[in-house]
């Protein structure tokens, strides 16, 4: 366990094993999926930090509620039900076939009977889970620095989604890109999003940007250490150029979306600090060159204002 509350990262000792554990998050995510009703903008397949990892929070199944917990503690899958049964399946170096196959044999002795898309999405070559042999890393150690990378970036974005008061999404993580993300709106439809990713159909995007979006979060992949990020849909002009904090900000071109390294922060004097000016002045470039009305939307609540 490290001490640190922003653990080092460093992606090239252990990118095996995220990519092995993205897709094992698809599969856990696809069962969230088929179990939850549609909810706008697909949140119902979200997962969400816990005290021991990732969580789907309480689904249901017929006549009782099931929750599965990705545990970086004890390295298990746990899968609960509301009646008591309890089903773990290790995390371990495992294939992508074997841990789908244990998965769904645990789901099956809890009488979950369900059915999902047998494939990844969001990635450019979808390898059914029961063929995928190539993905079968698991660093301990590395997952749970992982984990603890996402509660204090979690903790972070909860803080700087509570300065919002219009629509705006949970802290949630995206199985398919297998980032931790929180989205504000400004009311305002927004055009037909083009589509185009790998292996996930038009519409899921064109439902998740039915609406004028600023959003940011924390992607463990792609660069050293990962990188937090910040975009517009639709990118309003001037966007790209506005001058955004702290230095180590910068917008990349071909995502374009503003970029933060993840390093940056972790070895800053005050990473909270840092990592909030990042968000909100990239906000700032969303909601400025975009019009919003920043004054009905803006404005946390009163701490104490709610009677307890």
């Amino acid at each position: 366990m490290t001490s640190s509350r922003w653990p080092e990262l460093t992606l090239s000792a252990w990118e095996d094993t995220r990519a092995t554990v993205h897709m094992w998050t698809q599969i856990v995510g696809k069962v969230r999926l088929a179990l939850e009703p549609p909810m706008n903008h697909s949140w119902q397949v979200t997962l969400y930090v816990s005290a021991r990892g990732l969580t789907t929070s309480l689904m249901h199944a017929t006549d009782r509620g099931i929750e599965m917990e990705f545990d970086f503690l004890d390295h298990v899958l746990a899968i609960r039900t509301t009646d008591g049964d309890l089903r773990t399946v290790a995390l371990e170096p495992r294939s992508v076939a074997d841990f789908y196959a244990a998965t769904m044999a645990a789901l099956r002795e809890l009488d979950v009977r369900v059915s999902i898309l047998p494939r990844p999405v969001e990635i450019a070559e979808a390898v059914p889970f029961a063929a995928d042999t190539r993905h079968s890393s698991y660093d301990a150690d590395a997952m749970q620095r992982c984990w603890l990378a996402f509660v204090e970036s979690d903790r972070v974005l909860k803080k700087f989604r509570s300065r919002f008061i219009g629509k705006a999404s949970p802290v949630h993580f995206f199985w398919g890109g297998f980032d931790l993300a929180v989205t504000r709106f400004s009311g305002r439809r927004a055009p037909l999003h083009p589509g185009g990713v790998p292996n996930c159909a038009d519409w899921v995007m064109q439902d998740a940007y039915s609406h004028e979006v600023s959003s940011c979060g924390y992607w463990p992949g792609g660069s050293e250490e990962g990188s937090f990020y910040s975009y517009a849909y639709p990118e309003p002009d001037g966007f790209a150029t506005h001058t955004v904090s702290p230095e180590a900000a910068y917008y990349d071109s071909t995502l374009r979306e503003f970029i933060l390294p993840y390093r940056a922060v972790r070895t800053s004097a005050d990473p909270d600090a840092m990592l909030l000016a990042f968000l909100q002045s990239t906000y700032d470039a969303a909601a400025d060159n975009g019009g919003w009305d920043r004054a009905a939307l803006e404005g946390g609540i009163r701490r104490g204002s709610i009677s307890r």
